[in-house]
């Protein structure tokens, strides 16, 4: 037996609840601690500037899905599983059929949902949700050119940055910002 990652596939919105009632499985001894390791609701930070203001909230990575680290038997591996697909709300294992033994994603694939999710270091970012377009009016609220306003020129959705184009001393002239930086008027 190893421990291996499973992606659960659960109602959308139930996530949290189906959560919580797994843990509370394995701690009550309905589902046995040894079999069912772990149960990961990752999540990702998410930033966005709202009146002004920063405001950041966490959303589901995957939504309508639950990871569960499991160490499946060989053999005895089905009473464990109907278990946990009789919780109402859970459909099923990601990728197989309640009568065939559940397939574990890869570790590269857990490594790098655990990482966004912050669980296990390595590069864990804050998303920013931006709705910029090339055009766009915005104001700068914060940093070296608070108060300018100008054009959006470029929109960098990977490094999070625009750059805008603000009048100074009476010439237009590029700046690279944050999003986080400015807001639309």
């Amino acid at each position: 037996m190893s421990k291996s990652w499973y992606i659960l596939q659960v109602y959308t919105g139930y996530e949290q609840k189906i959560y919580r009632t797994l843990n509370k499985l394995v701690a009550e001894g309905a589902l046995d601690s040894s079999i069912v390791c772990d149960v990961k609701l990752p999540c990702e930070e998410v930033a966005e500037v709202r009146n002004g203001k920063k405001v950041t909230r966490n959303n589901l990575l995957l939504p309508g899905y639950l990871m569960v680290e499991l160490d499946l038997p060989q053999i005895g591996w089905k009473d464990p599983c109907s278990k946990i697909r009789r919780i109402q709300g859970v459909s099923g294992f990601v990728g197989t059929d309640p009568s065939v033994k559940p397939r574990p994603i890869t570790p590269d694939e857990a490594k790098r949902l655990l990482q966004a999710a912050g669980e296990i270091k390595g590069e864990k970012s804050v998303r920013v949700k931006q709705n910029y377009e090339i055009g766009d009016q915005v104001k700068i609220i914060e940093g070296p050119f608070a108060t300018f306003s100008g054009a959006v020129e470029e929109v960098n959705a990977e490094r999070n940055k625009l750059r805008v184009n603000v009048q100074i001393f009476g010439r237009a002239t590029p700046v690279e910002v944050d999003v986080l930086q400015v807001e639309k008027i």
